[in-house]
C-alpha cells in the first residue's frame, strides 16, 4: 500500500494564509457587524465581530483585534463623532484586513472605523424604542401627569456616591427660601449592563410606597457617556411610562439624550437642572400664598370700608326714617307708637352693633399688633423689617418688636 503524499500542519496553514493574502474582495474591505466581548490589552483592543438574524440567532462571527499604534486615534474619533466609546454591543462599520494565523487561525485586523453608521443605529434602536411605547399605547402617560401643589417629597433614583446627586441635593437646599423638601435615595447602578434592571428595581420600590413621595428624580451626572446608552432600554421606558408618580429625568450632559428624557413627565439636562426645577416650583407655590394672604387681607379691609360706609349713609337717613316712619305709625296706631318705635329701634341697634363686632374681630385678627400677641415678633433694622440674617451685618443694630415693647440688640459675628 503506497503512502500517499501529506502536507505538514504548517504547510497548508502557510498555504491557508498566502491564499487569504491573495484572495480578491476579503482585504481593505468596510464590513458591518456587532462588537462583542470587547477588551483591552497592552494598548491593544481585542474583540469579536458577529452578526445575528432577525430572531436574535448568531449567523456569523470572527476574531477582530485593533492595534495600539491605530486604537488610540481610532476610539477617541468615534467617541467624539458618536457621543459613545467603543464598547460591546454596538453596531459598527469597520475597514478590515483579513489574515491567517498558524496558531490563532482566522482573524480582522481593523484599520478604520465609519462612526456615521453607529450613530445611525444608535438612532434607529431608540427611535424604534420610542415607537414601540407609542404603539402600545404608554408614551404618553407619565408626560401628561401634573405636579402635585406643594412638590416637596421627592423619591430620588441614583447612586449613593456620585457627584450628580451631590449637585442635585446641594442646589435643592441651598435655595434663599429655604424650603423644606424630604428626599429619599432609592440606590441603583447608573453604569453598565445592570442599570437598566437596577433603576427598574428602585422604581418598583418607590411604587410600594407611593402615598409617600410627590414625585420622582432619576439623575446621573457626567462621565463615560457610553454609560447613558443603557438608559436607551425599552423595558426602563415602559416603566418610567406608566409610573403612577410624576419623574423627572436629569440625566448626563447638555447634549445627552436617551428614552427616558421622552417619556417622563420633565426632562431637564443635568441633576442640578433637575433640582432648579423642583425649588422653581414650590417658590412658585409659596408666592402663591403669599399673593391669596394678601387678597384675604385686601379683601377684609375692604369689608370694613364698605361696612362703614353704609353706616354712616345709614346714620344719616336714620333720622329722616325715623321721623317719616314715626308719622305713619301715629296716624295709623295712635297711642302705643312711642313704645312700639322704641322697641323697633333697639332691636336695630342691637342688630347693627352685632355686625359691627363681628367686623371688628376680623379686622383685629389680621393686624399687626394680634400677630405680636400670639408671641411673634417683627425685627426690623433702620426702621424696615428684615426676613433672612442675611440681610444684617455684624456690628448693626436691630430691634425686635414684641407685643409689649421692644428690644435692641446689636449682631455679633460668628
Amino acid at each position: 500500500m503506497n503512502t500517499p503524499a501529506a502536507l505538514t500542519l504548517t504547510e497548508l496553514t502557510s498555504r491557508l494564509a498566502t491564499a487569504i493574502a491573495l484572495a480578491p474582495g476579503v482585504n481593505d474591505v468596510w464590513v458591518t457587524g456587532e462588537t462583542s466581548d470587547l477588551r483591552l490589552a497592552r494598548g491593544h483592543c481585542y474583540l469579536d465581530l458577529i452578526e445575528k438574524d432577525s430572531a436574535g440567532v448568531q449567523r456569523a462571527k470572527m476574531r477582530a483585534m485593533i492595534w495600539a499604534r491605530d486604537y488610540a486615534r481610532l476610539a477617541a474619533g468615534f467617541e467624539t463623532a458618536t457621543g459613545t466609546s467603543l464598547r460591546s454591543d454596538l453596531r459598527i462599520m469597520v475597514r478590515v484586513r483579513t489574515s491567517f494565523h498558524p496558531l490563532f487561525g482566522l482573524s480582522l485586523t481593523i484599520t478604520d472605523i465609519n462612526p456615521e453608521f453607529t450613530v445611525g443605529d444608535l438612532v434607529r434602536r431608540r427611535n424604534a424604542i420610542i415607537a414601540r411605547l407609542q404603539a402600545d399605547g404608554v408614551f404618553d402617560l407619565n408626560r401628561t401627569l401634573p405636579f402635585p401643589r406643594p412638590t416637596l417629597r421627592i423619591a430620588i433614583v441614583s447612586s449613593a456616591g456620585a457627584a450628580g446627586y451631590g449637585d442635585f441635593i446641594r442646589q435643592l437646599y441651598s435655595g434663599a427660601s429655604r424650603l423644606r423638601f424630604t428626599t429619599a435615595l432609592f440606590e441603583a447602578p447608573m453604569q453598565g449592563e445592570r442599570t437598566s434592571a437596577g433603576v427598574i428595581s428602585a422604581l418598583e420600590r418607590i411604587a410600594a410606597q407611593a402615598d409617600d413621595f410627590d414625585c420622582v428624580a432619576i439623575i446621573r451626572g457626567g462621565g463615560a457617556v457610553a454609560d447613558l446608552v443603557s438608559f436607551d432600554d425599552y423595558n426602563l421606558g415602559a416603566h418610567v411610562a406608566q409610573f403612577p408618580l410624576p419623574v423627572i429625568v436629569g440625566i448626563g450632559h447638555e447634549r445627552d439624550v436617551c428614552v427616558l428624557d421622552y417619556v417622563a413627565a420633565r426632562s431637564l439636562r443635568t441633576p442640578t437642572a433637575a433640582a432648579e426645577f423642583l425649588v422653581s416650583l414650590a417658590e412658585g407655590e409659596l408666592i402663591a400664598l403669599h399673593d391669596l394672604a394678601s387678597a384675604i387681607a385686601r379683601a377684609a379691609v375692604e369689608r370694613s370700608r364698605t361696612a362703614h360706609s353704609r353706616l354712616d349713609r345709614i346714620s344719616g337717613e336714620l333720622p329722616l326714617l325715623a321721623r317719616g316712619a314715626i308719622a305713619r305709625e301715629r296716624l295709623r296706631t295712635g297711642p302705643d307708637l312711642e313704645r312700639r318705635i322704641a322697641d323697633y329701634a333697639r332691636t336695630a341697634i342691637s342688630r347693627r352693633r352685632e355686625r359691627l363686632d363681628a367686623i371688628a374681630s376680623i379686622i383685629d385678627a389680621l393686624s399687626p399688633e394680634a400677630t405680636l400677641r400670639r408671641g411673634f415678633s417683627i425685627t426690623r433694622l433702620a426702621g424696615r423689617a428684615i426676613t433672612s440674617p442675611a440681610q444684617a451685618a455684624p456690628g448693626e443694630v436691630i430691634e425686635t418688636v414684641l407685643a409689649e415693647g421692644s428690644i435692641r440688640s446689636t449682631i455679633n459675628p460668628e
